[in-house]
């Protein structure tokens, strides 16, 4: 299974995973050419070799009308402070626009706007659904962060046309590398505060650890803001999973560099290559019944899901002393088994539970955002042991067949048609 790591120990920014994934392909020059015709106004994004603790990788740099906005843009109205320098200072949100006398006019961006910015780019379907995706991640985080429906946000920390340009450019080269598993590194966070629009934050600021609710972050001695919103949204929208890397047969490196310098390399580094289909043991607890009603299996059933089983079935069986009845199964992770069969005891009728440890061979499952005529639809992509296969979001589908007065076939066919 074609497999792309993310060692996230000095956290993460839009521009070095950009230049770590760019690492990757053995045409670099050649992407960063299509990046720059994609028509963003003024913005031009370049590759240069930097080096960190001894270590040689690549660093980003976005120029919108030839000035770095990290360095220029802002300097005259924002004091930065901030723990990496990520060729825009930790995605400070306002576009940028020349005035006749040589300032600069700040317009914060809407959601509203970063859509339209997208449909006028020249990239696939599949690439602006990721975009989008990874936006309304940002949007949801800073909702929460500041009160405000995500209709009402305006980005201040990621929607300048450099960040624009390293989530297009991130979500391209996803999209270019197609990994069928994205496994990323416990998140270093970094420790201390940060200035930026909204006044001194604390690290991680409120929208990176929003997102990154459920993920594996720590902090740490270095007192700088290591992963942005940004990244932080990347990572999540991206990620298969989190946690040590896997076995596997690495086929290239890439090392995405920041601006500043600590004790530590400051880089994120992207590791591809093939890692085996590997099973996992599971447990399967079986007991017969021949003495509960129906309703009552049915709500069993739903505490043993509520409880983390993986899966819960029943088979008809023929008891002793002829009595129908059924073979109650459940399917569950080692960790759980002794939960789950105190849940069964107390939920039915048995007097025995019976244990069975299984190997269980899966595809590796991932679920994509597709927007469409109708709203955002999820899709579920199965991938491995050379079988590739998709299937959209029964929930989503049958909400927008009773919306639309639509059939089920209808909707999937119109779906399919716009992915296209």
């Amino acid at each position: 299974m074609k497999t792309l790591y993310l060692d996230c120990g000095m956290g993460a920014a839009g521009d070095m995973l950009t230049a770590a994934l760019l690492e990757l392909l053995p045409n670099r020059e050649a992407f960063l050419t299509e990046l720059n015709s994609l028509g963003f106004p003024g913005v031009t994004v370049s590759g240069e070799v930097s080096s960190k603790c001894g270590i040689q990788g690549t660093c980003i740099t976005v120029k919108v009308n030839g000035k770095e906005e990290s360095e220029q843009m802002y300097s005259h109205s924002h004091e930065q402070e901030h723990g990496h320098s990520h060729g825009h200072p930790h995605e400070h949100s306002h576009t940028h626009e020349h005035s006749r006398g040589g300032e600069y006019i700040h317009h914060h961006s809407s959601m509203h706007e970063i859509v339209h910015i997208m449909e006028g780019l020249p990239i696939s379907e599949k690439v602006k659904a990721d975009i989008l995706a990874v936006y309304s991640l940002l949007a949801e985080a800073e909702s929460h962060a500041h009160g405000v429906p995500v209709t009402q946000i305006h980005f201040h920390e990621v929607g300048t046309m450099d960040a624009v340009a390293d989530v297009t450019a991130a979500c391209m080269l996803m999209d270019r590398l197609a990994p069928q598993q994205v496994v990323v590194s416990p998140v270093h966070v970094g420790s201390g505060h940060v200035k930026c629009a909204h006044g001194i934050l604390p690290v991680p600021a409120p929208a990176t650890a929003y997102i990154l609710r459920d993920v594996p972050i720590y902090g740490g001695g270095i007192k700088s803001e290591l992963c942005t919103p940004t990244g932080a949204a990347l990572l999540k929208h991206f990620a298969t999973k989190f946690g040590d890397m896997t076995v596997m047969r690495i086929s290239a490196i890439g090392y995405g560099m920041g601006k500043k310098d600590f004790t530590a390399a400051n880089c994120v580094r992207a590791l591809l290559g093939d890692t085996e289909e590997e099973g996992d043991t599971i447990v399967e607890l079986c007991c017969n019944l021949d003495d509960m009603t129906a309703e009552a299996i049915a709500f069993a059933e739903e505490q043993f899901f509520a409880a983390g089983a993986l899966d819960v079935y029943t088979v008809s069986a023929q008891m002793k002393k002829s009595r129908p009845g059924v073979l109650l199964s459940v399917m569950c992770r080692e960790e759980d088994k002794e939960t789950m069969v105190g849940l069964i005891f107390k939920h039915t009728t048995t007097l025995g539970v019976r244990q069975n440890i299984s190997r269980r061979y899966t595809l590796s499952r991932t679920i994509e955002t597709i927007a469409t005529d109708f709203g955002e639809v999820r899709k579920k992509v199965s991938v491995g042991y050379g079988v590739a296969r998709a299937k959209y979001e029964y929930e989503d589908i049958t909400r927008i067949a009773r919306e639309q007065e639509m059939s089920l076939a209808d909707v999937t066919a119109h779906i399919k048609k716009q992915e296209k």
